[in-house]
């Protein structure tokens, strides 16, 4: 029987990488005193499996956050990344954790983050998993990634070093990332429902006596609006959102997720290349401006979506000038408060208004 020429090897799994990332992790688990990777014996530097992740990263990221570097032995990048982070992670003493992911020995946990590329870092904050950026960036660049996380674990109300996991809610899966997500990863479509930059976190919590941040999670409906986002049910996800926030009004997570899914859907309304002609045509449009900047901050240039804005405000008065604004607030909303690029805009705007 002759053979079919249609063979391909697209997709295939390189049984030989997986064999010797699992001969690795072997001989660093019977190593005596090895934690694996280097600098893993300081406790600032763990490695992570398929297995060992629900307790390692989603329980331990209720107290602290964990970044995750997702890296394998053949890529050079990764090996300029990952003394960056560890030395980071020393620096931090335990403010958070670096969490090490050899992709080819951990299959399963790669494939629910998604990862398409590496080296890649991923801040987990109470159970939320958001992408921060991919490739060996400059140390000066990561610290700031690094302060983003912060500020918003600051914003979930993490107990800090020293508090131990919470208990009373279960562990969130990896594959639910995307409800946890903000706006702007370098080169996501805009119509993606992905990750992006340190915008993940959320806005301010509610008053004192309302949800802290373990019942937060604990809520069925984020569980909902997860599987509606893998499945790219955008609607389901909404509406999944909007029933947190009919039971828990103003929950920091759920209006900043909603925020989100809000922006995704104006954006995939739109054709694009007539509304970047509109801008072009139309610079004192409000309309035209705001369905750019839409598109600006889907597409990680969130700082040109907001500046867009903001020229609008200059540009106009009354009731147009004022729709700029709402507009540019609308856009604050998908994320954290603190989020240095949201603070430098809305000082912005009030020295424009004021």
């Amino acid at each position: 029987m002759q053979q079919s020429r249609d063979f391909s090897l697209h997709g295939a799994v390189d049984l030989g990488a997986r064999q010797a990332a699992a001969q690795r992790r072997q001989q660093a688990a019977q190593a005596p005193g090895s934690g694996g990777q280097a600098g893993a014996g300081s406790g600032y530097v763990i490695d992570v499996t398929d297995e060992s992740f629900n307790a390692d990263v989603v329980d331990r990221s209720r107290s602290v956050p964990v970044l995750l570097d997702l890296w394998a032995e053949w890529c050079g990048p990764c090996k300029q990344l990952s003394p960056v982070l560890e030395k980071l992670a020393a620096e931090a003493g335990g403010a958070w954790v670096l969490a090490k992911v050899d992709v080819d020995a951990n299959p399963q946990l790669s494939a629910a983050l998604q990862v398409q590329s590496i080296p890649m870092v991923v801040a987990v904050i109470a159970g939320q998993a958001m992408p921060l950026f991919v490739g060996a960036l400059p140390e000066a660049e990561i610290r700031e990634w690094i302060a983003q996380v912060m500020q918003a674990a600051e914003q979930f109300g993490l107990p800090g070093p020293g508090a131990g996991p919470a208990t009373d809610a279960g562990p969130q899966d990896a594959e639910g990332a995307a409800a946890g997500q903000a706006p702007g990863r370098p080169g996501q479509g805009p119509g993606e429902p992905g990750p992006a930059g340190p915008g993940g976190g959320p806005r301010p919590g509610p008053a004192r006596g309302g949800p802290g941040p373990d019942d937060a999670f604990a809520d069925p409906g984020f569980g909902e609006a997860q599987l509606a986002m893998e499945r790219g049910d955008l609607d389901g996800a909404a509406a999944a959102f909007e029933k947190v926030l009919a039971s828990a009004p103003g929950h920091p997570a759920a209006t900043m997720g909603l925020a989100q899914v809000d922006l995704i859907r104006r954006v995939n309304s739109y054709d694009q290349a007539k509304t970047r002609r509109d801008a072009e045509d139309n610079p004192g449009d409000p309309d035209a401006q705001g369905r750019m900047a839409d598109i600006d901050v889907a597409t990680g240039q969130v700082e040109a979506g907001f500046g867009r804005l903001l020229d609008t405000i200059r540009r106009t008065s009354d009731e147009e000038r004022n729709q700029a604004r709402l507009h540019l607030l609308r856009l604050f909303e998908a994320f954290p408060p603190r989020d240095q690029r949201v603070t430098k805009a809305r000082a912005t705007l009030s020295s424009l208004l004021f």
